[in-house]
């Protein structure tokens, strides 16, 4: 039976418009991420180091960061998390501290440095966010649905 072709499993009819909505978000993403990568460099860090740092900051209940906690958020290796929270450390940005509850964690904190850096590219950001919201908005409202 291995010669029978299977059935086209069926799809939903996807429009012109459908396509250009996509490529447009995808168009608006790439943007954004130019943008942040330009600000980052700007302010003398790497995009990967200005993610980590807003992944320690803007952790979901404000609770405390693994360096396992980093690697999910950026969806990389925890060893490369590891290597990413080093270099933070000896930037002076992150500072590692042992887990008063569970001796064997280690918990993640920005330094005040950190903060002050990460502030000024959020709100940099935030503006950014303000200025191509408009256009996400009409891209995210499906017309004749």
């Amino acid at each position: 039976m291995s010669g029978m072709t299977q059935p086209k499993k069926s799809r939903l009819a996807i429009k012109q418009a459908d396509y250009q909505r996509l490529s447009e978000f995808r168009y608006l993403i790439r943007r954004f991420l130019e943008f942040s990568q330009i600000q980052a460099e700007d302010a003398g860090l790497t995009t990967r180091q200005h993610q980590a740092l807003l992944a320690i900051k803007g952790f979901p209940s404000g609770g405390p960061v693994t360096i396992g906690d980093v690697a999910e958020r950026l969806r990389i290796r925890h060893h490369s998390a590891v290597e990413l929270v080093n270099r933070l450390g000896e930037a002076g940005l992150v500072v590692r501290d042992q887990d008063k509850d569970d001796h064997r964690r280690v918990l993640l904190r920005l330094t005040e440095r950190a903060e002050d850096c990460l502030a000024e590219l959020s709100a940099a950001h935030l503006d950014e966010l303000s200025r191509i919201e408009p256009m996400l908005r009409r891209l995210l409202v499906r017309d004749g649905d």
